[in-house]
């Protein structure tokens, strides 16, 4: 069964409005037989009369009315959308796909998303909470428009890796325990750990830091959800690896945050697909490049 045409039902409203074929064709800058051909294809696909003519004038008839109720509401929304679609082609609006941890979102993004909702209001960013390998896996597939990625990574084929930041990974130890000079790999693998499992870039990274020192200390808990080990340290249960964002807020007192010895980074990387990107997507990695440091 074919579909309704739109253009043939904006025929239908403008010869409505103004009463007259002729002016319609005018108004529509079409022939006038191409107007009523219109009007022919619509009266054929309802089965009835849509207009009437009394006195010189053209008149809807009581199912060209109910017709018409419908065709303004369908005319707007097509006009509506297509404009929103343009909007978003010009780079003043729509929806952008972003994944990242949650340390991220809670502490790096805002200032970002405050910059672009100044410049760019109607730009929604959708934020999902993803690890590394989600975000790049749902990059390839073109379900993800940016991720905020733990570096290094290996490198992808349609891909595009920007570094973005480099923060301290620190010791958080609870306040209750003996605090030493210096946090070492060996004064840390004799205590209670809490770390993050195999699949993150921050647990390699940890791993390496030990195993550069001849270590492999075997975690209390793994967990991924950074706030959550904050608390477990805060409770006395062990000792963990975190980054520390710029921004975040100071730990919660009964944990205590020391530097590592020798010292160690935490570095991300912004992820978007190679090629050309849509001007919404422009606008949020222009915001995000403002806060590399």
């Amino acid at each position: 069964m074919r579909e309704i045409n739109l253009d043939r039902l904006r025929t239908l409203l403008v010869i409505a409005e103004l009463g007259s074929f002729a002016k319609a064709a005018r108004a529509l800058n079409l022939a006038p037989p191409t107007v009523s051909l219109h009007v022919k294809d619509l009266e054929a696909r309802v089965g009835a009369p849509l207009l009437s003519r009394k006195r010189g004038q053209i008149y809807p008839t009581a199912i060209g009315e109910t017709l018409l109720e419908r065709a303004r509401r369908l005319l707007a929304d097509a006009d509506q959308a297509l404009d929103d679609v343009i909007r978003q082609a010009q780079g003043l609006a729509g929806r952008v796909r972003l994944g990242a941890s949650t340390g991220a979102i809670a502490y790096l993004l805002p200032q970002a998303l405050d910059i672009l909702a100044t410049r760019h209001p109607d730009i929604d960013v959708q934020v999902m909470v993803l690890t590394s390998q989600e975000s790049l896996s749902r990059l390839m597939a073109g379900t993800l428009d940016i991720g905020l990625v733990a570096l290094p990574q290996a490198p992808l084929n349609g891909l595009k890796l920007l570094p973005w930041r480099r923060d301290p990974i620190m010791a958080f130890l609870p306040s209750a325990w003996e605090q030493p000079d210096r946090v070492t790999p060996a004064w840390l693998a004799n205590r209670s750990l809490i770390l993050n499992d195999a699949n993150t870039q921050l647990s390699r990274v940890t791993t390496e830091w030990f195993a550069a020192a001849g270590l492999q200390p075997q975690a209390r808990i793994l967990l991924n959800y950074n706030d959550a080990i904050k608390s477990l340290v805060a409770a006395g249960y062990g000792a963990a690896l975190l980054p520390h964002e710029a921004d975040a807020p100071t730990p919660d007192a009964r944990v205590t945050m020391l530097p590592l010895h020798p010292p160690l980074w935490r570095q991300l990387g912004i992820a978007h697909r190679i090629g050309q990107i849509e001007p919404t997507t422009q606008h949020v990695l222009n915001a995000l490049i403002e806060q590399a440091i």
